[in-house]
């Protein structure tokens, strides 16, 4: 027996078996049983020769636009693919061990690299990156195999305790908590987000344990303890049987609607509440959820899972069809590519630009350079070709597109330019007549929620990115460990400007929704009602819960507790206040609701 003592963040006690999750990079751990070692191993096979043909077409593009001699620096990851040295190594460790794939390879790539960091020879201790990338491109295939969201946890059995190192909202959205028991993190507190999710669903939970995910084998039996802090590994049959009959939760308890239900208030406010999602096949998800519609769709992800040459706009048309039908009568918000410069690179080698027309160094494209909006408005042409391929996809059902940072008026003049483009174009060369869809604008730069009045004249609707918004508006960066505990949702300058969003966009009749993490959150959304807002968008694993929330909120009470929230000064004031009002809405009883600091997410 060994016990591990964190903070008690979420009451009762069980017991289960250990998922491990490992956010850096987001690989799941969990045991695998016998029979299914065969059927890892093939999907090892089918990963690695999908992962072999996919660096053959990069060769080649290589070759074609930039020059066979540097073709050959693909050749180093060619033979890795096929280097008994790591693909045995992975085979073994799932054999052996019995563990999936994913969790494998990444195990076996962390000892290959602890072998080059001990090399002095400058070249082959940079081959660590030809590892990396290896290894990186395998898990990817493995995961498109899997599946996304609940998928992730398809193999997952019931009355688990899933450990992580870390769960931020992103991915906490993403679990199917049905077959959770228990959570343990290793780092966090009880104002941390998955706190208070695991509070809102009832699941024990502890975090702060430091090295868990590190410590605790994948399949290992553990007891669980929310209120005194401690995970066991290991435990006493009669503490594993006390754990059982403690249980706050039944094993295998689905939080997930029978059927869709409407999200509507006490006292009769209806609320909207749609799904987050990154690929077509994420829409079965969303509707068995009971997502109203699509609120946003990451099309980005849509290069990460097809070479260049296979998404040009006949395949980003079929893409969004599928959306479209498939969430009819639902609509679907399609948001346009949201990467950087780099990230787009195998894409401009294959859109007839000259290698000299392009600039001699990549820049990153990061949170504050060349992306979303303005990277599409500098590559006009590939911007023209997503957006024909959405024009043709809105005769099909309710798609509408909307634009990521946004800054001001000019970028979004400009960018309806672009669109009025698209169309003539569709239209000269015999598609039709092409009538344009509703066009909105991604509110996540404080420029853009500062002028919301004046781009609420040019816009159809208005979507707010609060994890974005935030961590511009509080210079926090929300991926820093040294100052992500300043990314504060609550913070008065955030709801305030939260409330200016919603007034600007009611003076011109805008539809506003939130689709940041914030309106997952099971404390805040309330306080999000109570500020007006009606429509939000999340991932659909969050939505059953979120449901649970709005039927029990009274939209008159959140207007009143919003009011009292807008007139305190200080976060820790707010976080205050919603407690009591916890409190009081539980009928006396402390529930000790946390608030969502030191939360992170995608928007």
């Amino acid at each position: 027996m060994h016990r591990l003592t964190g903070i008690g963040v979420s009451p009762g006690i069980a017991a289960g078996h250990a998922v491990l999750l490992m956010e850096s990079p987001l690989v799941i751990r969990f045991p695998i049983a016998p029979e299914r070692v065969g059927e890892e191993l093939a999907r090892l096979d089918e990963a690695r020769e999908r992962s072999r043909r996919q660096l053959l077409e990069i060769k080649a593009r290589v070759a074609r636009s930039a020059g066979a001699e540097l073709a050959y620096l693909f050749e180093a990851q060619l033979l890795m693919i096929e280097d008994p040295m790591l693909i045995n190594r992975v085979r073994h460790l799932v054999e052996e061990q019995r563990v999936n794939a994913e969790w494998a390879v990444q195990h076996a790539f962390e000892e290959l690299a602890g072998v080059f960091d001990g090399i002095e020879d400058a070249y082959l201790s940079e081959r660590k990156g030809d590892v990396a990338d290896v290894a990186g491109r395998l898990r990817m295939n493995l995961a498109r195999a899997r599946g996304r969201g609940v998928e992730l946890f398809r193999d997952v059995g019931p009355g688990s305790v899933l450990v992580a190192d870390d769960l931020p909202p992103s991915l906490a959205a993403q679990v199917d908590w049905s077959k959770i028991q228990g959570f343990a993190g290793d780092t966090g507190s009880r104002t941390h987000h998955t706190a208070i999710l695991a509070r809102s669903l009832r699941v024990p939970a502890v975090l702060g344990l430091g090295t868990a995910s590190r410590d605790v084998p994948p399949g290992a039996l553990v007891v669980i303890d929310g209120t005194t802090g401690e995970l066991i590994v290991d435990p006493p049959p009669e503490l594993v049987a006390r754990a059982h009959a403690r249980s706050a939760r039944p094993a295998g308890r689905s939080r997930r609607a029978a059927a869709p239900e409407a999200a509507v208030t006490r006292d009769g406010v209806p609320i909207a509440i749609q799904a987050n999602i990154e690929l077509p096949g994420d829409v079965q998800a969303a509707r068995e959820a009971g997502a109203a519609g699509i609120g946003l769709f990451r099309s980005e992800y849509l290069l990460a899972t097809a070479s260049p040459e296979t998404i040009g706009e006949d395949q980003q048309y079929e893409a969004y069809r599928s959306l479209v039908e498939g969430m009819a009568p639902g609509a679907v918000t399609v948001r346009t590519f949201d990467v950087g410069e780099a990230q787009l690179q195998p894409w401009l080698r294959t859109s007839g630009r000259r290698a000299s027309d392009r600039p001699a160094q990549v820049r990153p494209g990061g949170p504050l350079g060349l992306r979303a909006i303005r990277l599409s408005l500098e590559r006009r042409e590939m911007f023209k070709t997503q957006l024909r391929a959405l024009l043709r996809a809105a005769r099909h059902g309710r798609l509408r597109i909307i634009f990521p940072f946004v800054s001001g008026l000019e970028e979004l003049h400009e960018a309806k330019a672009v669109v009025a483009e698209a169309a003539r174009e569709i239209e000269e060369r015999g598609g039709g007549r092409v009538a344009l869809p509703p066009i909105g604008v991604m509110i996540e730069i404080p420029s853009a929620a500062l002028t919301a009045d004046l781009l609420a004249r040019e816009a159809d609707f208005f979507s707010i990115g609060t994890n974005d918004l935030i961590q511009y508006a509080l210079a926090v960066d929300r991926t820093d460990a040294g100052v992500s505990k300043l990314y504060e949702p609550l913070h008065p300058a955030v709801l305030r400007m939260l409330r200016t969003l919603v007034r600007a966009a009611g003076r011109r009749r805008v539809p506003v929704s939130l689709c940041g993490e914030m309106g997952a959150d099971p404390v805040i959304l309330p306080l999000l009602v109570g500020l007006g807002l009606t429509d939000f968008s999340m991932s659909p694993s969050a939505i059953p819960a979120a449901r649970d929330v709005i039927r029990a909120t009274s939209a008159s009470d959140a207007r009143r507790l919003a009011g009292r929230v807008l007139r305190l000064g200080t976060t820790a004031e707010i976080e205050q206040c919603l407690k009591e009002c916890g409190r009081q809405a539980d009928g006396g009883r402390d529930t000790t609701k946390g608030t969502q600091g030191g939360a992170r997410g995608d928007e």
